[in-house]
């Protein structure tokens, strides 16, 4: 594809490409169903549910369904930390030991280096996930949860797991995505006393008024029946349902949500609807109000490891997701600034904040509403890019 967008994003016809695509997803079978909202200056110009919610059910896809989030949980526990960092219950430079001092990961040598808050916001403490190692890696032989599976498993005993791996670099020398959110949530319920759901609650749901938004979920009836992609169209997940991820595997327990022994995952734990996200989105594209200070939120939305690579060309990090450093790079029409993630359940967002633009696509497929043709495809339409 041209990198050169024919025309300009949100064009009168933006909304017809958008269904285009949306439509052949569908139809095709890659994507069950999906809601998609398209916001410019805070006003909704696109709002879409499409395909279905369950689709052995026959129930339709609805604007409020309630979709598990996976890494869409990630700018929401970490808007909730710097609103913490604000009001001086931790420091982005505090030692994660000041915490949690029974952590204590160390490095291949055996040596014990300081992992901080900042280290774990933005990915470079030397921990990983396991889904990013191959089927064999120490995180798998370690049986650590990527926070998705293992119904019941407590924080203590994944953080014991955890450290007893050793680290995969020094902290602050390199960028690794990783189970670092999942620590971090820990260290925030310690600093306070709270839960990571209640602190979630009082800092960010209640105020921006997410009302889907939690850990658990808030009315079964809506929730979104979870699929995978599949050798045809996607099928169902199963009770323990394996994706294959590069030289691995995502795994996924649906049915963790609804166990309320299950740690809470700074990473992946929380359920809301598409709704629910453009209203975090939005208050971080315009300044954080009322979470956090329009300084905090530009400090979150810029690139936080200037000087370090991540496995994304042309993508770096801020405080909580990627961060678009060079679009020739990245091979995208977004302009430079944009930041943007997503989640293992099936979704993606961005805000490009040079042109106001924020996009939220939650679909209950995975991996195909989170990366690929579908993600690319709704994303080009909305710039107007053609093939």
């Amino acid at each position: 594809m041209s990198v050169t967008a024919s025309s300009t994003p949100l064009d009168h016809a933006f909304g017809g490409r958008v269904d285009l695509v949306i439509d052949r997803a569908v139809e095709e079978g890659r994507i069950v169903g999906a809601v998609i909202l398209v916001a410019r200056r805070g006003e909704i110009l696109y709002s879409r549910a499409a395909g279905l919610a369950d689709r052995e059910a026959k129930r339709p896809m609805t604007p409020d369904a309630i979709f598990r989030l996976a890494s869409v949980t990630k700018p929401v526990v970490a808007t909730a930390a710097l609103a913490l960092v604000e009001a001086g219950d931790i420091g982005l430079d505090d030692p994660l030991a000041k915490f949690i001092p029974e952590f204590r990961p160390k490095l291949a040598d055996g040596s014990e280096p300081v992992i901080t808050i900042r280290h774990l916001l933005t990915h470079t403490a030397g921990l990983d996930y396991r889904f990013r190692q191959a089927a064999d890696g120490p995180y798998h032989r370690a049986d650590v949860s990527d926070g998705l599976d293992q119904p019941g498993l407590s924080m203590a005993a994944n953080l014991r797991r955890i450290a007893s791996v050793p680290l995969s670099c020094v902290p602050g020398t390199g960028w690794g995505y990783s189970v670092a959110m999942d620590v971090l949530g820990e260290a925030m319920a310690r600093a306070t006393g709270a839960s990571l759901p209640e602190l979630v609650d009082r800092l960010v749901v209640q105020p921006l008024g997410m009302h889907d938004a939690a850990f658990a979920v808030r009315d079964r009836s809506r929730l979104a029946t979870p699929y995978a992609d599949g050798p045809g169209e996607a099928i169902v997940m199963g009770e323990h349902h394996r994706v294959p991820f590069g030289d691995g595997f995502i795994s996924y327990s649906p049915g963790r949500v609804f166990d309320p022994a299950s740690f809470a995952s700074g990473g992946t734990g929380m359920n809301g609807t598409a709704g629910d996200v453009l209203k975090l989105l939005e208050a971080l594209r315009s300044g954080g109000g009322p979470v956090i200070r329009p300084e905090t939120a530009a400090a979150m939305t810029g690139d936080a490891i200037p000087g370090l690579e991540t496995t994304m060309p042309g993508w770096g990090w801020g405080l909580g997701f990627s961060v678009l450093r060079d679009p020739l790079a990245a091979s995208t029409p977004q302009t430079a600034g944009t930041w943007r993630w997503g989640g293992v359940y099936g979704h993606s967002w961005f805000v490009d904040p040079a042109l106001d633009l924020t996009v939220v696509a939650l679909t209950n497929t995975a991996i195909a509403g989170m990366m690929g043709a579908f993600p690319d495809a709704l994303r080009d339409a909305i710039y107007g890019r053609q093939a």
